[in-house]
């Protein structure tokens, strides 16, 4: 008999909560075969099968707290999934369940009624909490709007049940709206882990700094020219696309070597000055914003920061980045311009001492040699710790910024 346990946390997480369970007590499974998943404030982990075997127990279920290498089940490895202890055979899950039917008591003859496993199948996926309350209201839960992963459904789902819309009317996006009653509708849904994670850093970062933003504006069409005329070739060498987001890493790299507190981060009264540069960029996904982050970008080329984004932003949408993946930035780029973002001031992500913010490509009349031109123009945004960064370092920096952006043969000849 083995035991499974929670991932061991780093100290940054307390706690994680199971969200789903893949596999059913009895149930056999080969090695790395995915057991159970846990979502902490920052990521969802991956529980899988230490060995061939079979899960004997669940001790945690689903909606349950568990903490940093806690036990979760019991595993026995090298087992096969067979008869149970009275030499009946085992229920095989995916086989169509017997209907419901009377039988004679062994010692009286008395009616017993047989256990309709046909609800149980049509309920095996959700938590005992859910299946309980289900029990006690009379609620479908699959006629309940489900609040967690996936659209499951969990036991606060049930405690104030919002029942789904009728999928037969359908909004402009193609989502199923609310039925029109006449009367007004609201849902109420619990925050994620990773949203109150968010909510907390973002308050704490307004309270706990003394947070100022200054701004720029960049003239976009040098690198948009250099992006049209290579962009083809790039991908043909490299495999991936050229976008602006390796151009503003690599800049902004730069200038953090220029202006080294920018590069820093607050630690009780000490401030650390990083001598690496590990980035973190602003990804968007189903459950909030995450920033995974790229280590040693002055390292990197152009072509490694294209790959290494594209891939943390596939496994961001996936919910399968690594607590490794998301920990110890020195610096943040978020890029609200995919939205539409014309201006804004980004927060600080603590520690940092220093966020930047992108935003949309507009054509502005700009004034060049006396003359008006309509020019794509992007607002630049750099929000610092004036505790630690003075005005003048962060102007400078931004310039920097602008500069090398505006003249990307300046980052080539190391100018």
């Amino acid at each position: 008999m083995a035991d499974i346990k929670a991932p061991v946390f780093p100290e940054s997480v307390a706690d994680g909560t199971i969200v789903e369970w893949h596999v059913t007590e009895g149930q056999q499974v080969n090695r790395d075969d995915l057991l159970a998943e846990i979502e902490t404030d920052k990521v969802v982990l991956e529980v899988v099968a230490p060995d061939n075997g079979v899960v004997t127990k669940i001790v945690k279920q689903v909606d349950d707290t568990v903490l940093s290498d806690e036990l979760i089940a019991e595993f026995e490895a090298g087992a096969s999934a067979g008869a149970s202890d009275s030499g009946a055979p085992a229920v095989d899950p995916d086989q169509p369940a017997a209907p419901v039917q009377a039988k004679q008591a062994a010692d009286g003859g008395e009616p017993v009624q047989v256990t309709d496993k046909k609800d149980e199948a049509d309920h095996k996926d959700q938590s005992p909490a859910v299946r309980k309350a289900a029990k006690e209201s009379g609620v479908d839960p699959k006629e309940v709007e489900g609040s967690g992963r996936g659209g499951r459904v969990t036991k606060t789902d049930m405690a104030n049940p919002t029942l789904k819309a009728d999928s037969s009317i359908k909004s402009d996006s193609g989502r199923p709206v609310a039925e029109s009653t006449g009367e007004r509708t609201e849902k109420r849904v619990p925050m994620t882990r990773l949203r109150k994670r968010v909510a907390e850093r973002l308050l704490s970062a307004t309270q706990e700094t003394a947070m100022l933003t200054t701004f720029n504006e960049v003239n976009m069409k040098p690198l948009m020219d250099m992006r049209t005329k290579y962009k083809d070739q790039f991908e043909k060498r490299h495999g991936v696309r050229l976008g602006f987001m390796s151009l503003f890493v690599k800049a902004a790299t730069e200038a953090l070597k220029r202006y080294p507190a920018v590069n820093a981060s607050l630690d009780g009264d000490d401030i650390v000055y990083h001598g690496f540069y590990d980035i973190g960029v602003a990804v968007s996904s189903d459950r909030g914003l995450v920033v995974p982050v790229l280590r040693d970008t002055d390292r990197m080329s152009m072509a490694d920061v294209e790959a290494k984004i594209r891939e943390l932003g596939g496994k961001a949408q996936e919910g399968k980045l690594g607590l490794d993946e998301m920990t110890g930035g020195t610096f943040t780029i978020s890029n609200g311009g995919v939205f539409g973002s014309l201006m804004s001031t980004p927060i600080l992500n603590p520690p940092q001492t220093a966020i930047l913010g992108m935003h949309a490509i507009n054509d502005r009349p700009m004034a060049v040699n006396g003359e008006v031109k309509i020019l794509p123009m992007m607002y630049l945004a750099l929000s610092y710790d004036h505790r630690m960064i003075d005005g003048k370092e962060a102007v400078q920096f931004l310039v920097t910024l602008k500069d090398l952006v505006e003249d990307p043969t300046m980052l080539l000849l190391d100018l």
